[in-house]
């Protein structure tokens, strides 16, 4: 079989493509004909040396995120059959319950092996099924960002219908946030420095927009689309450059979800987090329940995950600069044939 393998991370260029030979299962194992993968900021942040999450494995396999069918099952596996269709999740042993430390230790892409090869080997725990509705491509966009953007509107305090969500930026984890708050019957904001990209985020829901660029103190704008009340949720990607801003958008009493880092990491003045009493949640993507209730949502909605272009197996650098070049809206995504 063909895998991409990083011999050392040192940037997009020290991705490789070589040939390895195709696992046999054994027992309670699966081996997935992978079809699609897709690629978050993690992904660059792995090749390029920059993720703090412990030591890379040598001649690491990259991405977390790839859906495929069942090609072969080893003795004892009871979950899947051959041909189903499925999607690892993303820490193959956070099963449900709360996340504990060693489920850190078995992230794909990152602590283990990813998934950007023609076959993977999964325990049978670390899969799910994907909506029957979604082709390969969109499902292989779910593990982290779909699940992320689940994990923050719906594991915690959940979200109701009439509350309102503001995304920041119109990444993968933004717009799945986008449509599954839409599909509760959330009013949604989204932030961004294009208009192009605004006005496609209003194609799918969002019924306010303010574009940062024109606007660099975006969260007076987020105030008076809230008649100066702020949102219940906010789905906080930015990090330290943005978190002051989201913690002043935020209602008395609201919700931030601290997911990404995009703009670093640095100190913050919590004294305004502390007198609107907002509850600051971190969210490490999720667990393989959420998955699950996240697919049966999916499934019920008809939702189609965004997708902004679909590589070849080929073309995977070309992917990585595409993610780089911060161009997207969506996901990008790398097909397997």
């Amino acid at each position: 079989m063909r895998v991409y393998q990083i011999p050392k991370p040192a940037g997009i260029d020290s991705l490789v493509l070589r040939e390895a030979p195709k696992p046999t299962p054994g027992r309670g194992e699966v081996l997935v004909r992978m079809r699609a993968a897709s690629l978050n900021y993690r992904d660059l942040m792995v090749l390029t040396g920059r993720y703090a999450r412990g030591t890379p494995l040598p001649d690491l396999v990259p991405l977390s995120d790839g859906a495929g069918e069942v090609a072969e099952i080893g003795p004892g596996v009871t979950r899947v059959k051959p041909g189903d269709r499925v999607a690892g999740i993303f820490m193959q042993t956070w099963l449900g319950g709360d996340s504990e430390p060693e489920h850190a230790a078995s992230s794909l892409g990152g602590a283990i092996h990813g998934v950007l090869a023609e076959y993977v080997l999964f325990d049978q725990q670390g899969l799910v099924r994907l909506p029957e509705h979604l082709s390969f491509e969109e499902g292989a966009t779910l593990p982290c960002a779909g699940v992320t953007a689940w994990n923050a509107l719906y594991a915690g305090r959940p979200l109701i219908a009439g509350q309102s969500v503001l995304v920041l930026g119109t990444g993968g984890v933004s717009m799945f946030a986008l449509q599954f708050a839409r599909a509760a019957g959330a009013r949604v904001i989204a932030t961004s420095s294009s208009d192009a990209k605004l006005a496609r985020a209003r194609e799918l829901g969002a019924s306010g927009t303010v574009n940062y660029r024109q606007h660099p103190e975006w969260q007076q704008e987020v105030l008076a689309l809230t008649e100066g009340r702020g949102v219940d949720h906010v789905v906080e990607v930015g990090g330290a450059g943005t978190l002051q801003r989201s913690i002043e958008a935020a209602r008395p009493g609201g919700q931030i979800h601290q997911i990404g880092v995009l703009t670093g990491s640095g100190p913050i003045d919590a004294t305004a987090a502390m007198r609107k009493g907002l509850i600051l949640r971190g969210i490490y993507v999720g667990s393989r329940q959420m998955f699950d209730a996240m697919n049966r949502a999916i499934a019920v909605n008809r939702l189609h995950p965004v997708i902004d272009r679909v590589f070849s197996f080929e073309q995977a650098r070309e992917a990585y600069h595409h993610l780089q070049g911060q161009s997207h809206f969506g996901k990008v995504v790398i097909g397997i044939e």
